[in-house]
């Protein structure tokens, strides 16, 4: 517990005390899924008997289809899905929309934000499975936004999740075509 100069424990004291309560938790669960060797490409990595290979696909017949997000509120999600699908078109890979639909591969979203007044951070990675569920690429960053008080949710604004789109589509297309 976190105490002021007093001893008494404040209600903004208990609020910095549980966003690093957040923040340190946040970085438990992102260590958990983070690369033990050094990862070949920035904001990408990969872990235990994962296959980062290149897909045995030529890559223009290549696809991907996003599964919904996990952790992210619905409006966050739809935006950053749409901007998926926008960076993807620009940068020439193909995106399956429907679900159910069949793709080359598979991308399971985690996200996660945390922060305070100061800043925000939206931590995210990105699993790449083959049609048997075997993960061959994960795709690992985090990116900073103005900070908000209460929900950090609120501090991820537009740019933030297009900075996210166009790095998570430049790791899928770095990926693909090596």
């Amino acid at each position: 517990m976190t105490l002021n100069s007093a001893g008494i424990c404040t209600p903004r004291l208990r609020r910095r005390a549980a966003a690093l309560a957040c923040v340190a938790a946040a970085a438990l669960v992102l260590s958990a899924c983070a690369n033990t060797t050094p990862p070949g490409e920035i904001g990408s990595s990969t872990r235990g008997p994962v296959i980062s290979d290149p897909p045995q696909v030529a890559p223009e017949k290549t696809s991907y289809a996003f599964e919904p997000f996990t952790g992210a509120p619905g409006n966050i999600a739809d935006s950053l899905a749409s901007d998926i699908g926008t960076e993807a078109r620009a940068q020439g890979l193909t995106l399956v929309r429907r679900v159910g639909a069949p793709a080359t591969y598979r991308v399971n979203g985690y996200l996660s934000a945390t922060g305070d007044q100061s800043s925000v951070t939206l931590f995210y990675v990105f699993d790449v499975v083959d049609n048997a569920g075997n993960r061959v690429h994960r795709i690992v960053g985090q990116e900073s936004a103005e900070g908000t008080s209460g929900d950090p949710w609120s501090g991820i604004d537009g740019d933030t999740l297009t900075r996210t789109a166009k790095r998570t589509v430049a790791a899928l297309r770095a990926w693909t075509y090596r």
